[in-house]
């Protein structure tokens, strides 16, 4: 069957067979490919997959330092030669580019904690390129090359962040929805998952992993309560490890405003943040996300029951529904898993992944009369213990920034 074979490949919830990381030629990566697509092994299907896979994530490595060096050219009026003088980064355009490749993950990373989306994130981090080619003259010689495009990055963040004006609010009590009662769960509309292939390779590199530091869905939507110029600064102090100086340069404030805006910023997180948040063992985590596929798959909707925590809560970014409790969350899953129900829609597959550090996963559902599997959704899981008690079930788009396919 299609879907037994889409599951034995890499990247479903396993890292991939090699990831291309550390600093970046572009003569390197032609050399890369050329090895690459010399040692496929048509005769192999599982080496040649996995060959293809290793192949497929240099050229696209290779795809967007051309975008910057294309886009770099024209920006100059079609020369892209560095600039004559002692200051700046004097760099051609394919050299700027290669070296902006290099701290992609780390950009992008950043770009999405300050503004929760992925789509966001992916076009910020093109448009720090474009900026810091502009400004490659203004960089000063013994500066980090990371620390000088977070500051740029941080700018292009904060004028996105000033032009759309987006603020979390609660959802909307819906019929049916809100079961349990109390106060609806905060919504971000924007909100998006982060593949966890996408994470930089290299501890240290100004990312570390910490009480601020990592990407759970929880903690990137409290970030999102906070304004943005207080949400930059313990972003830059707190996480990145900036100097006082450093942050108070990027966000054109005195450093005692910065010190200010960090102490309303850090209790104002903290207070955000769901009590108990605690990382479960790796192995623990797979073992669940294995049950809570099963149970999708299974006729019997009720096997999820012994997987849910009693307040379990459920969440469907950007769409409004919403529901919590076990009882709850059960109802609304009957009726597309019950053959018997007049709702039943077909037949359902999941694929592992991970997002923002916790276990997912893709789910495909197959009509009747039909053979194949569509995507339907990316639900992300936290758990504590042996329950899981949050599911944040998002829309299948990004399926494909997971390793996932949109069809099986």
């Amino acid at each position: 069957m299609a879907s037994s074979a889409a599951e034995s490949r890499p990247g479903r919830g396993e890292p991939p067979p090699a990831r291309p990381g550390g600093a970046v030629t572009v003569e390197g990566l032609v050399d890369e490919i050329g090895r690459g697509a010399a040692e496929l092994r048509p005769d192999e299907p599982d080496a040649l997959y996995a060959g293809v896979a290793r192949l497929t994530a240099s050229v696209d490595r290779l795809r967007r330092v051309a975008w910057t060096v294309r886009a770099a050219a024209a920006d100059d009026g079609g020369c892209g030669e560095p600039d004559d003088g002692p200051y700046g980064l004097a760099l051609p355009a394919a050299g700027f580019a290669a070296l902006a490749e290099t701290h992609r993950r780390a950009l992008l990373v950043h770009c999405y904690r300050m503004t929760g989306s992925y789509d966001d994130a992916e076009d910020l981090v093109r448009e720090t390129f474009l900026r810091a080619w502009r400004a490659r003259d203004t960089f000063r010689a013994g500066t980090d090359v990371l620390t000088w495009l977070y500051q740029i990055a941080t700018t292009a963040c904060l004028d996105l962040l000033r032009r759309t004006a987006r603020r979390p609010h609660g959802h909307e009590p819906l019929p049916g929805a809100d079961r349990r009662g109390g106060e609806p769960p905060a919504r971000v509309t924007w909100l998006q998952p982060f593949p966890d292939d996408e994470l930089p390779e290299t501890a240290g590199e100004g990312d570390a992993v910490d009480a601020y530091g990592s990407l759970e869905l929880s903690l990137v939507m409290a970030l999102q309560h906070l304004p943005p110029r207080q949400r930059a600064a313990l972003v830059l102090r707190d996480v990145l490890g900036l100097s006082l100086g450093e942050t108070a340069e990027t966000l054109d404030l005195a450093p005692v405003s910065v010190d200010g805006a960090l102490q309303r910023a850090r209790p104002a997180l903290r207070d955000l943040l769901p009590g108990g948040r605690t990382r479960e063992p790796a192995e623990r985590e797979a073992a669940l996300l294995s049950r809570y596929m099963a149970a999708g798959e299974a006729r019997d909707p009720a096997a999820w029951g012994g997987l849910l925590a009693d307040d379990v809560l459920l969440t469907t970014p950007p769409n409004p529904y919403w529901c919590r409790g076990r009882d709850a969350v059960l109802a609304f899953l009957r009726p597309g898993r019950a053959p018997a129900s007049p709702a039943f829609p077909g037949h359902w597959r999941h694929l592992p992944a991970r997002a923002n550090g916790q276990p997912a996963t893709g789910v495909y559902l197959r009509r009747p009369g039909t053979n194949v599997y569509r995507a339907q959704a990316l639900d992300v899981l936290r758990a504590e213990g042996d329950r899981i008690v949050e599911i944040t079930s998002f829309e299948p788009h990004l399926l494909p920034a997971f390793g996932l396919p949109l069809r099986l």
